[in-house]
């Protein structure tokens, strides 16, 4: 145990782990200056309560990540730990839709956990879920010599992801579904798969997006409430809709505008004043953009880019096909989320709630990430373990 330890720390990608730091920490500077009037005016709280309530999740965040770091990423293959690794996404994505609770836009995204433990946001587990389950089950099989087997190996995945996406999407979540879909898209083209699976995948999923397109089409008045048509129509054009569903874009283009290249400094932007709804959430960036400039965006867009990048540097370095897959699918996954949350702030996409990685306010958001990041270094250490050898 002692020897495993004193390789960690020897091992351990302390860069990675600054970087992870610094952006916890800003987003938490970040979400005190955006949330102080709202959470007054909106809620009635004390103007710190959404800062300390990220604290205790940031402090929950950083023991996972420590102990996700700590796990050898082997384990992840075990046949048991995947099946329920399996078993506990598909429960909570089912048991959401039951009990669970949404948002302004009729979507049912959250589950309250007892004892006063907060709120459990089903979709996030399935984010590492998938990571974990498709980077592990591929290795087993590639291992064995049985990838491109279809009864094996394709229709399994096909089933997964059939399941996985169209529970999310009767949550609906659109945003979330998204992100599954291309991160399991990541993680099977990390995996080595031969190119004529790549083709009979890339059949199966135009099959599932006529098949989504038509539950979506059943099931339009329960899925397209008029908050989300609104988010629909203000994507097209923003200033059409400026009276309404149009208003927080366009407020988000103020924001970006105003901030200049310096911002107008921290705690002083106008947007945070009523103008930017839940503005400590997925718009948190258009407040930064104005506090602190196109020098402070481009710092975080900065350390979210070392991120990504650290994670294909060391999926590209590693001769391990488990260790290339985990480290390709969390490095799409905070690429992508990234990118989705960019996308909706600047009308280059419907608005979709999703959080900015590390940034943001929300509790389950930064714990499940931090898991994703601790299983990066894991992998990490052991590709610059595997060179020292």
């Amino acid at each position: 145990m002692k020897t495993y330890m004193n390789r960690i720390l020897r091992n351990f990608d302390y860069p990675l782990f600054a970087v992870y730091l610094l952006l916890c920490l800003f987003g938490l500077i970040m979400i005190y200056s955006a949330s102080m009037v709202w959470s007054v005016n909106r809620y009635n709280y004390d103007p710190a309560y959404f800062y300390f309530k990220q604290i205790k999740s940031l402090a929950i965040a950083l023991l996972a990540f420590l102990v996700a770091a700590i796990i050898p990423y082997r384990h992840y293959r075990n046949k048991k730990f995947l099946y329920i690794t399996l078993g506990v996404m598909f429960a909570l994505l089912i048991l959401v839709k039951f009990i669970g609770f949404g948002d302004n836009v009729g979507a049912k995204s959250w589950l309250s956990l007892p004892f006063g433990l907060g709120n459990l946001q089903p979709t996030e587990v399935a984010k590492i879920a998938f990571i974990v389950y498709f980077s592990g089950a591929f290795a087993n099989k590639f291992y064995a010599g049985t990838l491109d087997e279809i009864k094996t190996t394709i229709f399994p995945t096909f089933s997964i992801l059939t399941v996985s996406l169209f529970l999310v999407i009767l949550e609906p979540d659109f945003g979330a579904t998204m992100i599954l879909f291309l991160v399991a898209v990541s993680v099977i083209a990390a995996s080595g798969m031969n190119i004529r699976n790549y083709l009979k995948i890339s059949g199966f999923f135009a099959v599932l997006g006529v098949a989504l397109s038509i539950l979506l089409w059943i099931k339009w008045e329960e899925v397209m409430t008029e908050s989300r048509v609104g988010r629909f129509l203000a994507f097209a054009d923003p200033f059409e809709y400026i009276q309404g569903s149009g208003l927080q874009i366009v407020n988000g283009y103020i924001a970006i505008g105003a901030g200049g290249l310096k911002g107008v400094g921290l705690g002083n932007s106008i947007q945070k004043l009523g103008y930017l709804p839940e503005p400590h959430t997925d718009v948190i960036m258009a407040v930064i953009s104005e506090e602190t400039g196109l020098l402070g965006t481009t710092l975080v867009l900065g350390g979210l880019f070392f991120i990504v990048a650290r994670a294909f540097i060391v999926a590209l370095r590693t001769k391990d096909a488990h260790a290339r897959m985990l480290a390709a699918g969390v490095g799409s996954l905070i690429a992508i989320q990234t990118l989705v949350n960019l996308g909706g702030l600047t009308g280059l996409i419907p608005l979709t709630g999703v959080t900015l990685p590390f940034i943001s306010y929300g509790g389950t958001s930064v714990v499940f990430l931090s898991i994703a990041l601790g299983i990066l270094m894991n992998v990490s250490m052991f590709v610059k373990y595997e060179k020292m050898k």
